[in-house]
């Protein structure tokens, strides 16, 4: 590539909170490049002024300041998506140190049109994680140091507030099978190891931010993903160890299969879809995904799965207008011996009985009143629903984040209970499971 178009590669970098990492960034970029550079702030008001000033000093520089903490992914997606960017796109993070030349020109050297981008590629499962494993992983190009076709990433989801803010797009590039549009550099990971070999061309402070800050401020993102695993360990503990065959409605968590796996490796695992999950059914790691219309005939795939002895629902019999009829589907296919472990959510959590109360009865995008959700169960309702179909309740778990501690909260839940002759101590322990993951088996004396 000729000099004039290196040079007009653009370099952007998020910044929060530390002058001197920003500083260290542009003194070591600026002795080897002059292209130009902006920086996307999301610092406070009382460090902003001084990371604005350090950019102050190096020609070539635009400061875009945000009055809050715009966060690492979308600072990016601001950029991508605002910026007059064209062509071949440098992406730093601002704990980044250019220690030689010949850093553009290296990567450059691999990017070929039509591709997202090249750096450091790792494997991450579904949420963002690490893993020690390549089969059925995520290939996670690592926005610390890539370099972009601006056009191919705008043609992909945005990067998100997420501790590995460019899982979205890497998600979709899998699940689409494109491999090929990112590709790992031996010496980008080389550069990122913490080993004290000598750098090809760059010194990446790993957590230079938290470092001086404190905290990526994802504390909503890592509680989330507590949460899951929490559901996860719930559920595998239910499902028995030595199942041949396991029918899983939903594929909403490929780590669970994997987890099962490795206690029973010889499991025919089959996993589906709803119809209305068709646009994200290609989950990672499921060894087969059928898509179901279980509102109306799905008649095929049951006895097709005849004899399975498990069936996992997971999130489902409240995504559906007709569950009671998907539970009688499944109790007359099911094994002999054979159980069904469901996750389901819990309409008579405090958090929804408080917004009950003040008129706030909101779908959203997330939480306990989802906008999929065409069905609310509570515990007694998700027993009643097993047992109309034939079966009964052999175990099962409250899923329990954080417990009521409002005492005024829990005196009027109490009296409410009191009013309506209802136990108040039985309505406080229902108050407080956000989800309940039940184990229910076959009555024998189901007439049917």
């Amino acid at each position: 590539m000729k000099v004039m178009e290196i040079q007009s590669i653009p370099l952007v970098s998020v910044s929060y909170n530390s002058a001197e990492l920003i500083e260290k960034l542009l003194e070591s970029f600026r002795r080897h490049y002059d292209n130009p550079v902006t920086i996307i702030d999301g610092s406070s008001a009382e460090h902003y002024p001084a990371i604005e000033a350090v950019c102050a000093k190096y020609a070539n520089v635009k400061f875009i300041h945000f009055d809050y903490n715009i966060h690492h992914g979308p600072g990016m997606a601001w950029a991508f998506q605002n910026l007059p960017l064209e062509g071949r796109v440098l992406v730093l993070d601002s704990d980044v140190i250019v220690v030689n030349p010949g850093l553009i020109e290296a990567l450059a050297s691999e990017l070929k049109p039509g591709m997202y981008g090249v750096g450091y590629v790792n494997h991450v499962n579904e949420s963002g994680f690490d893993v020690d494993y390549e089969a059925g992983a995520v290939r996670y190009l690592h926005p610390a140091c890539m370099l972009c076709n601006i056009e191919v990433v705008r043609s992909w989801p945005m990067p998100t507030k997420h501790g590995a803010p460019n899982i979205e797009p890497m998600l979709a590039i899998h699940r689409a099978g494109k491999h090929e549009l990112i590709l790992g550099l031996d010496w980008v990971k080389e550069d990122f190891s913490r080993s004290e070999l000598p750098k090809h061309y760059i010194h990446h402070d790993w957590q230079g931010t938290v470092a001086r800050s404190g905290s990526y401020n994802l504390e909503e993102w890592e509680k989330s993903e507590r949460e899951r695993a929490h559901v996860r360990f719930l559920t595998l503990s239910l499902l028995p160890v030595d199942a041949s065959a396991v029918i899983e409605i939903g594929a909403n968590d490929p780590s669970l299969l994997r987890a099962y796996k490795k206690v029973n490796p010889n499991v025919i695992y089959t996993s589906a879809a709803m119809k209305a999950q068709q646009s994200d059914c290609l989950k990672i790691g499921f060894e087969a995904l059928s898509l179901l219309d279980l509102d109306n005939s799905a008649e095929d795939f049951f006895q097709q799965n005849a004899g399975a002895d498990c069936w996992l629902l997971d999130q489902v019999v409240e995504r559906i207008a007709n569950p009671e009829q998907l539970m009688l589907h499944i109790r007359k296919v099911i094994g002999v011996g054979g159980c069904v472990v469901a996750v389901i959510p819990n309409v008579q959590h405090w958090s929804i009985q408080a917004k009950l109360a003040i008129g706030d009865f909101r779908y959203a995008s997330s939480g306990l009143l989802l906008h999929s959700n065409l069905r609310l169960f509570t515990r007694a309702s998700i027993f009643d629903l097993f047992q109309n179909a034939g079966f009964q309740i052999a175990g099962g778990f409250p899923v329990i984040h954080t417990r009521l501690e409002n005492q005024t909260m829990i005196a009027a839940l109490k009296q409410l209970a009191v009013s309506v002759g209802a136990d108040p101590d039985l309505a406080i322990e229902d108050a407080q499971a956000c989800q309940y993951i039940i184990k229910a088996i076959p009555n024998p004396s189901w007439a049917g």
